[in-house]
């Protein structure tokens, strides 16, 4: 039975959950830009440096991607990752056409303060649950969006 079938007038669960998600995805990018303004950081460079953080090269199409920019953006930032010493290109040796982005160590060092910054002042704040609760949310909607 759907939810507006038990309650008419009742928003449908679909409408609901994608409200839902919409409100908690705004409250927590709002937290997280808040905790990595601390660091002069901002939330792409956060999640460029994540991806870039894994030791390997990416293209710039993996990168816009996870970071979730259009390209225009995302070369603005990786400009500015590279002129801080953050990141590095260099031309696919498969593909001159294209790039390769790798960190550095300056970018992994940044990465790893982002993170303590995040683990120290996030967990409680952005959510006001417990640790085992962001968990199995983040497991659940894990599967979920892998089709799981």
């Amino acid at each position: 039975m759907r939810a507006d079938d038990r309650h008419p007038g009742a928003v449908p669960e679909i409408q609901l959950l994608a409200q839902l998600l919409s409100q908690a995805e705004r409250r927590v990018s709002r937290e997280l830009a808040r905790i990595l303004e601390r660091e002069q950081a901002t939330i792409e460079e956060w999640r460029a440096l994540a991806l870039l953080s894994d030791g390997d090269s990416h293209t710039m199409s993996e990168i816009a991607a996870y970071t979730m920019l259009p390209p225009p953006t995302l070369t603005r930032l990786i400009d500015r990752m590279v002129a801080d010493n953050l990141a590095y290109r260099s031309p696919d040796p498969h593909d001159r056409r294209r790039v390769l982005v790798r960190v550095t160590a300056r970018g992994r060092s940044r990465h790893r303060r982002l993170v303590q910054r995040l683990e120290r002042d996030g967990q409680e704040t952005l959510t006001g649950a417990a640790g085992d609760d962001l968990h199995q949310l983040a497991v659940l909607l894990s599967e979920r969006l892998s089709g799981g």
